[in-house]
């Protein structure tokens, strides 16, 4: 688990204050960063193209150029003039030692984009987003210094200074930021950083569930009732990921008889045993709300998903204590509007995810919230947790059924409803990340099938 930080000026500030870092001393940190990542990835004396802003974004880009020039072929070019006081004295270290300069754009075999950095705010000019695009067409390794300029630029890779931004993990940039790697400035990332309530998941943090004791059995396990509406096949595949993530018992409450796998129960009132409940999945209009009442009566941690967003029991079901929901964008929109936080559109949750996240968690603190997307967003009062493995693999419907049943598996085991979130969350997407079929094929049931290889 890695801290993400909304700026990291603060922590600069900090090395010059505590440390006795300079700005200079920290900038040539991480352009030595930036020239050991092109050194162990590309062979030396392949060309580099290193455009420059003319703030301290281009200060980097003008420090790695000195670095490299002597063992690559190395060319700057100027999108700016140099502005900052870095900026300037970097360039006059580069021409210095007779660092070569371009005036026009060329198709290199790796391109550093160190035009525009975090302290940028505002539109890109015309010229400046007809240069990205240009670079954007050629066929090179492309890599960004700190953050894509305006998020504009598609990088191979990130190499971001000192600390993982937020802004690098919005769904809108997934497609941008390529591969992400932190450099240091000097100082380990541990003296560098503070503890930040925003966390990165890593595959590591995944607790698959424990069964380590020899002397149990099934009713150690859990029980799940998953309550199976109009659309019993989502219903089905909650509960077949939950019985294959370790719950020992699974029951679909429904008023039919279902078409479901032998080792899956049915029944028509809540089992006694119940230790969770699955809400929503296909839900439809298939029970009165008094027996929805009814089953989530006796305080069982709750999963809620789908259909119960549009219902009018959400409200209530949300001041209920071990609730975890999991909306894709268009219903969280629809929980926003329902619990009276804001009515917005898909687009502009799609532009703020963390912040109506994190509103969402300010109104309902003891709610964990698993907001879906390209990046996952984990939340629960002030932490937030960010699952960046997402894909589009899993973009099948049936998919977040089975998420649904990994998580709700997981309460009906005993995990407290954030753990059950993290590692219901990361089981799901790491499934899809090792999924060797093409990415368009995948089912839920290639999802549940490969639970067994976690």
């Amino acid at each position: 688990m890695q801290n993400i930080f909304d700026e990291v000026g603060s922590l600069d500030r900090k090395c010059y204050e505590e440390f006795a870092l300079s700005e200079d001393l920290l900038m040539e940190h991480a352009a030595d960063g930036m020239a050991d990542f092109i050194k162990s990835n590309y062979a030396l004396g392949a060309t580099v193209l290193v455009v420059c802003g003319g703030g301290n974004n281009g200060a980097d880009g003008l420090a790695l150029a000195r670095i490299l020039h002597k063992d690559y072929d190395v060319k700057l070019f100027m999108a700016k003039e140099a502005k900052s006081e870095m900026a300037k004295l970097q360039l006059l270290r580069a021409q210095k030692v007779d660092v070569s300069f371009v005036d026009q754009l060329f198709n290199a075999e790796i391109i550093v984009d160190a035009v525009l950095g975090t302290g940028f705010n505002g539109e890109l000019s015309s010229e400046l987003l007809q240069m990205l695009e240009t670079l954007n067409n050629y066929k090179a390794v492309k890599i960004a210094c700190d953050i894509p300029s305006g998020y504009k630029f598609n990088a191979d890779y990130t190499l971001t200074m000192g600390g993982l931004k937020k802004s690098l993990f919005e769904d809108k940039v997934k497609d941008i930021v390529g591969e992400i790697t932190v450099l240091d400035l000097g100082v380990a990332r541990e003296i560098y950083e503070t503890d930040s309530k925003i966390k990165l998941l890593d595959e590591s943090d995944l607790q698959l569930p424990n069964r380590k004791k020899q002397n149990t059995h099934k009713g150690s396990y859990g029980h799940l009732a998953v309550v199976s509406g109009e659309k019993t096949g989502a219903s089905v595949m909650s509960a077949q990921a939950a019985f294959r993530f370790g719950t020992a018992l699974v029951t679909l409450l429904s008023n039919e008889n279902i078409h479901a796998p032998y080792e899956i129960m049915q029944s028509h009132q809540l089992p006694q045993s119940a230790s969770a409940i699955a809400l929503g999945m296909g839900l439809g209009v298939e029970f009165s709300q008094s027996e929805l009442e009814r089953f989530v009566s006796n305080g069982h941690p709750l999963l809620l998903d789908a259909d119960i967003f549009y219902h009018p029991l959400l409200s209530t079901l949300l001041g209920k204590k071990k609730v975890v929901i999991t909306p894709h964008p268009k219903e969280f929109c629809e929980v926003l509007r329902e619990c009276k936080i804001a009515e917005i559109s898909v687009e502009e949750l799609q532009q703020s995810r963390f912040e109506y996240a994190q509103l969402f968690s300010k109104h309902f603190p003891d709610v964990t919230l698993v907001l879906k997307g390209a990046n996952v967003i984990i939340s629960q009062g002030e932490q937030m947790f960010i699952n960046p493995y997402g894909s589009n693999v899993l973009a099948k419907g049936g998919s977040g059924d089975v998420l649904a049943g990994l998580i709700a598996g997981l309460l009906a085991q005993g995990y407290a409803p954030l753990d059950a979130a993290i590692s219901g969350s990361l089981a799901h997407t790491l499934l899809a990340k090792s999924y060797k079929g093409a990415d368009f094929s995948l089912t839920p049931i290639d999802l549940i099938d490969g639970i067994c290889k976690l």
